[in-house]
């Protein structure tokens, strides 16, 4: 099996090396919107046309020459993406690139063999700690402390600028996969949540660490000292910036805890059933307090690494119905109680053969059964 592997290092540019990416990053986005704005006003026009059109547009602007010509072919590439979600009603029309959000350019590997050696313009050395990139050299990295090679065909990298200046590549690697599917020997239903993110049909429940909510009243603080200050300036910039690292730790915070969860569900278990939930219309009709917590929990994030990472250890992942009721069934009886729709009753009382149980619990037992039957009617049909 062939699969697309992205892997992210810290970059740790020279000065020199920090001012071509941001002439790049520049130069890209300047691609990006003067097509934008030809579009508008040309219909019909393709990206075969654009990439006729690119190199006039280098004449005029000779400054274009000077960085990577990848990265603004790749440009029209993200650009042309863009106008198929907005076709497609994935997205919106696109919008003009701003210099003030985050910022990335992407570029292409190209390999070449010379008196039967091979050359690559992107190589990664994990030993040395260091990454060759085009018109770039040779950039120190770090992270994957635990690998001494990355296996695989490198397809692109992407270098991006966050909003706290720190600069990282992420390298795109085409590897095959021998998967075998495990004999199961354990099963596990999911209950996801807020007041508890995660609730299996073990009894174990992982709590909702809400990390947005520890660092609301610093937010909160910083920008309102944000809004009262001068757009652009030096201390404007600076608060922004101090917001951004705010922003930074939560999301490092949340992808480091979720990752936590899935690694142990998914090494415990053989089978692994969830709920299908549709969070987009979940936002809907709510108060707002309910939708920061969903956001803050990240549900569908946790669904999809627990899904890949199944998917690349042999593993089954069933997802049930959206509308099954799983809350309202008693798991001992089956008995179906309307009344447990109330999200305030946290517990679970059967009025037809008098079990007790937590509300939460009894739902993940409910999806456990309904995995089983999804499990046994696919291993019939093979």
């Amino acid at each position: 099996m062939k699969i697309y592997k992205a892997y992210k290092f810290r970059l740790y540019p020279t000065n020199d090396q920090r001012g071509f990416i941001n002439r790049t990053l520049g130069c890209k986005r300047f691609v990006y919107n003067y097509y934008l704005n030809y579009l508008k006003d040309n219909n019909g026009i393709n990206r075969f046309d654009l990439h006729k059109d690119l190199p006039k547009l280098k004449e005029e602007n000779e400054f274009l020459k000077e960085v990577d010509s990848c990265a603004l072919r790749c440009s029209i590439f993200d650009l042309e993406d863009g106008f198929n979600n907005f076709f497609a009603k994935r997205s919106g029309y696109p919008r003009f690139k701003s210099k003030f959000a985050r910022q990335s350019y992407r570029t292409s590997c190209i390999r070449s063999t010379y008196k039967g050696k091979e050359y690559s313009n992107i190589e990664v050395d994990l030993l040395t700690r260091f990454i060759k990139l085009p018109k770039l050299g040779k950039v120190k990295i770090r992270g994957y402390r635990d690998k001494e090679r990355i296996e695989g065909k490198i397809v692109n990298a992407t270098i991006s600028r966050d909003a706290t200046n720190k600069y990282y590549v992420s390298v795109l690697v085409e590897e095959e996969l021998l998967v075998e599917k495990v004999t199961p020997t354990s099963i596990v239903g999911i209950d996801l949540g807020i007041k508890d993110l995660v609730v299996t049909s073990d009894g174990i429940k992982y709590g909702n660490d809400k990390v947005l909510m520890k660092y609301e009243k610093r937010l909160k603080r910083l920008q309102r000292k944000l809004s009262r200050q001068v757009k652009g300036s030096k201390n404007y910039l600076k608060t922004k910036e101090k917001i951004a690292r705010i922003h930074t730790k939560i999301k490092n915070y949340r992808k480091h805890y979720l990752n936590n969860i899935a690694n142990e569900i998914v090494d415990e278990h053989d089978i692994i059933v969830t709920e299908s939930l549709k969070v987009a219309d979940m936002f809907k009709d709510k108060k707002k307090a309910f939708n920061k917590s969903l956001s803050d929990a990240a549900v569908s994030k946790l669904r999809s690494l627990i899904e890949w990472k199944c998917k690349i250890n042999g593993k089954f992942y069933y997802k049930i119905n959206t509308y099954y009721p799983s809350s309202q069934i008693c798991s001992h009886c089956g008995y179906k109680n309307s009344e447990i729709k109330d999200l305030s009753i946290r517990e679970y009382d059967c009025p037809k053969c008098g079990v007790h149980n937590d509300r939460d619990i009894n739902a993940s037992l409910n999806i456990l059964v309904e995995g089983l039957k999804l499990h046994y009617n696919l291993v019939s049909l093979v």
